[in-house]
């Protein structure tokens, strides 16, 4: 659409000089007298033109710069010729056919285990969730939850209390954390006596709310014993107890680990047959899927020609698909995965136009053009720029086609978060040049919290949804609730801790750690450690939300905003994982969709 327009002006502009070379030979005596005002507006349109020759050869110049050392995408085209999604449509029915069996089949011995211990019943609903398995079962595991919310739990040992305290927290219920009472020592220790139990502690722990003591001494309490204890541990547990002190258990993202816990679940003493077979079929089924809509998103960002046109725009397709289905990875969500995956390119396109290549005047032109979302208002920028205002309308407007009528309200909340997030942009460029460091850390946040670009995703992931996300839901997400606010500053918080030192080998606007120690006169060390506190705090606030929201929205919608908050986790565990890829996603990408 955009070249369109751009051949077009250049055939007229060709025109146009024609006409100037017939006028140029005629006779001296023909000429027509040219007034004095024309010849001033003649000179400053010829200055115009040579200024804007001189912006548009200095904006060439910047294209190929890479001025933060971004790595190429090692997928390319690679998903839009998988073998893998060429598979049989008769092995793919044969597999359909025989999880619908599996499924009757695993459906009874979910209900049978109301007979079973608690324990047993427990590790079945947590196994079932770690498989990826959970969405086929929600009205039995439902039905049985509400039951084991009632149980009386006083004489179980600390391994079982902490997994019942940890599922029914993770599915909202504020059950009371004085069930651990009893296994508090007065130097503030727990009766532990086994890997197994204070990592379960640990687990559960992190479901803490504010003002809760005792979760917070069991945290301090199990880290400690199980960084003790790991060295003399082998297998799954070591592995699991590796894992939970990277990231907790209720952090972590199921689908970025399914396929190894098949593994892991194959092993151990408790494992059915007929569930073990059901996670292998239907993980093969989900994959396929997989594979055939980053086949899908692949060819829409290989059209879009983001690589010639904005080389130095961040090209990670296949690491923004991974991320977003850590949202919901549920089959039934295709169109929903797709649109998230489309707006998270957007969203990194949008980001390095402002943090890589445009000027403050360029950014503020820009920032203009999307406020008004007329293309017509796209002019006296860089040709680069101008692409990709062309490409981003044409990609909104591809979502907007695959909304049926009923839902095409919601482009104009995913609009009017857009326009939010690069007007924040921009105001982080002007930060930039000015070289100016917020006063303090709430002050910061302020800007940088939406400029994480979760508020947009928190909206987007509506847009995709089906019936369940009313106009309601939209209206209630544009007043940036408490939960979508601790998001924001979750991972502005774990983005600035992973980034800093790399950030400051070229000019870059100010870190909430700059701002910490300019509020408080400290070291960069203490402010890392006091910017990890704030990030912990503000889990504990999202916690509180989860758990008792201050909206009426269904818990299935405020689920999608927790897993993107996991996704968070993943993504900036130990570094930056998605804009420095080569180390964390190509082997969780191998995992999932090959």
């Amino acid at each position: 659409m955009q070249s369109g327009a751009i051949t077009t002006f250049s055939h007229g502009l060709r025109a146009r000089g024609n006409r100037s070379c017939r006028l140029l030979a005629r006779p001296a005596e023909r000429r027509p007298c040219l007034s004095t005002s024309w010849q001033r507006r003649h000179r400053a349109a010829l200055q115009c033109r040579q200024v804007s020759a001189e912006r548009q050869y200095e904006a060439d110049d910047r294209l190929n710069r890479n001025p933060y050392d971004f790595y190429a995408s090692v997928w390319g085209d690679f998903f839009l010729h998988h073998p893998g999604s060429a598979a049989s449509s008769q092995q793919q029915t044969w597999m359909t056919e025989r999880v619908e069996e599996l499924k009757k089949e695993v459906a009874k011995l979910i209900a049978v285990s109301a007979t079973c211990s608690l324990l047993e019943r427990l590790n079945l609903i947590c196994t079932l969730e770690r498989l990826c398995l959970d969405y086929l079962f929600e009205t039995e595991i439902d039905v049985a939850l509400v039951e084991i919310h009632s149980a009386n739990i006083n004489d179980y040992d600390l391994h079982t209390v902490a997994l019942w305290f940890y599922l029914l927290r993770k599915h909202g219920y504020k059950v009371s954390p004085d069930v651990f009472e009893k296994f508090l020592n007065n130097d503030g220790t727990f009766v532990a006596k086994t890997p197994r139990e204070l990592l379960s502690l640990y687990n559960a722990a992190h479901f803490s709310t504010r003002g809760e003591i005792i979760l917070g001494k069991a945290i301090c309490f199990t880290k400690r014993s199980l960084k003790l204890k790991l060295p003399y541990l082998v297998g799954s547990l070591a592995r699991e107890i590796q894992c939970a002190l990277e990231i907790p258990l209720p952090r972590r993202v199921a689908i970025y680990e399914a396929k190894i816990y098949i593994s892991t679940y194959e092993e151990e003493d408790t494992m059915n047959e007929m569930v073990l077979e059901l996670a292998k079929l239907n993980f093969n089924l989900m994959q396929l899927q997989y594979q055939q809509e980053l086949e899908i998103t692949t060819r829409w960002w290989t059209d879009l020609e983001i690589h010639s046109k904005l080389p130095f725009a961040r090209d990670r397709l296949v690491e923004c698909y991974l991320w977003m289905l850590g949202v919901y990875y549920e089959p039934s969500c295709s169109r929903g995965q797709i649109i998230l995956t489309f707006v998270i390119n957007i969203a990194t396109i949008l980001d390095d136009i402002y943090d890589s290549f445009g000027t403050p005047e360029e950014c503020e032109l820009f920032t203009q053009w999307i406020e008004s979302w007329d293309p017509k208002a796209a002019h006296d920028l860089p040709e680069c720029m101008e692409y990709a205002i062309g490409r981003i309308m044409e990609t909104y407007q591809t979502i907007d086609n695959e909304l049926p009528q009923k839902d095409k309200y919601r482009m104009t909340y995913l609009r009017n978060f857009t326009v939010d997030l690069v007007k924040n942009y921009n105001k982080e460029v002007k930060m930039r040049e000015e070289s100016y460091v917020p006063k303090s850390i709430e002050e910061h946040l302020q800007i940088s919290a939406r400029t994480s670009a979760c508020h947009l995703l928190a909206c987007t992931s509506l847009v995709g949804m089906d019936d369940v996300a009313t106009k309601d839901s939209f209206d209630w997400v544009s007043t940036m609730p408490e939960i979508v606010q601790r998001l924001c500053i979750i991972i502005r918080l774990l983005d600035d801790i992973m980034t800093y030192e790399r950030e400051q080998m070229t000019p870059h606007v100010a870190s909430t750690m700059d701002s910490y120690m300019k509020q408080y006169n400290v070291p960069i060390q203490t402010a890392r450690e006091k910017i990890r506190e704030l990030k912990e705090e503000s889990w504990k606030d999202f916690n509180a939300q989860w758990l008792e929201p201050d909206n009426d929205q269904p818990r299935k919608l405020l689920k999608v905003i927790f897993n993107l908050t996991r996704t968070m986790e993943f993504m900036y565990n130990k570094d930056d994982n998605f804009t420095y890829c080569r180390n964390k996603c190509p082997s969780m990408i191998i995992s999932i969709f090959q």
